[in-house]
């Protein structure tokens, strides 16, 4: 076995952490007796993603590295450090591992999969990859899951989101592809447009195509924030609701590949802050957002 192979989850970081994600991971918004645990799955999830992007890694080791997490995760072994903090927190909340296993099934694919057919596949690929991590934070929150189906589709929404911003850096970097090749084929083009400074008309009214996709998950997850129970994790589901649909809406207007689609600090607050008064506002009137199903817990 090479070095490459033996080598923990912690030695292939990048360095970024969750205040460096274009959305709120466990912010102050969340109760401060959520946080830890939600900080522990994000730091797990964190460590998978960089094994997986890793980009002078082969792609055996990234796979010894995730499955040396899982293992962790487990309780098969002791000696990864990225994920034995979920594992006690998990153990702590009597919650089951399932969210983050889900993730590396996501991240596994991540190493051996660079292409996605269709809409169809980039949704599958987003059922492991992105609607995990709204479902655990629902889970450590006791939410129904009934919250599911909306969850689903905000996360899968932001996953996308991603895509989109980052589609040329993700093929010129590590020749990764998210948007579907039929997209691309129905516009007359091939990944290799993905690689231009700027992208072509075609490549724009494709990348749009999928925007206005996106907003229809965006649509479908409107109501989330006004089914969720507590109000600090409903206030701050509000907000990512809000700044995806900007974030999307950016997507329909700017170019990806030359123009800049991201937040800025000030755009982000400001777009918080409308939003959490908005959400506060109507779950403090009774005929407006849809009441929560059980007594708030925060």
């Amino acid at each position: 076995m090479t070095r490459a192979n033996e080598i923990a989850a912690s030695e292939a970081l990048s360095g970024k952490g969750h205040k460096d994600e274009n959305f709120p991971v466990a912010s102050g918004l969340i109760s401060a007796r959520h946080r830890p645990t939600i900080l522990a799955y994000y730091r797990f999830a964190r460590a998978a993603d960089d094994a997986a992007d890793h980009p002078t890694l082969e792609p055996a080791a990234k796979l010894a590295l995730l499955d040396r997490l899982e293992d962790t995760l487990l309780g098969k072994r002791d000696d990864d450090a990225e994920a034995l903090p979920l594992r006690v927190a998990l153990k702590e909340k009597g919650l089951s591992p399932r969210h983050a296993l889900d993730l590396l099934v996501a991240f596994r694919m991540d190493v051996t999969k660079t292409r996605y057919a269709n809409w169809a596949e980039l949704m599958e690929y987003c059922r492991y990859s992105a609607a995990p991590v709204g479902r655990f934070v629902l889970d450590v929150h006791g939410e129904d899951p009934s919250t599911w189906p909306a969850n689903d589709a905000l996360c899968s929404a932001l996953q996308i989101i991603n895509h989109l911003q980052d589609c040329g850096k993700d093929y010129r970097m590590i020749d990764r592809v998210y948007v579907p090749l039929d997209a691309l084929e129905a516009a007359g083009l091939d990944v290799s447009a993905l690689g231009s400074d700027r992208a072509s008309p075609a490549l724009r009214q494709c990348l749009q195509a999928l925007a206005r996709k996106t907003s229809l998950l965006l649509d479908e997850s409107a109501s989330f924030a006004g089914q969720i129970a507590d109000f600090r994790l409903g206030l701050e589901v509000s907000v990512i609701q809000r700044l995806a649909e900007a974030l999307n809406d950016g997507l329909l207007k700017r170019d990806p590949l030359s123009e800049k689609v991201h937040h800025g600090k000030l755009q982000f607050l400001s777009i918080g802050l409308r939003a959490a008064l908005g959400y506060a506002l109507a779950r403090a009137n009774p005929f407006g957002a849809a009441s929560p199903r059980k007594a708030d817990t925060a």
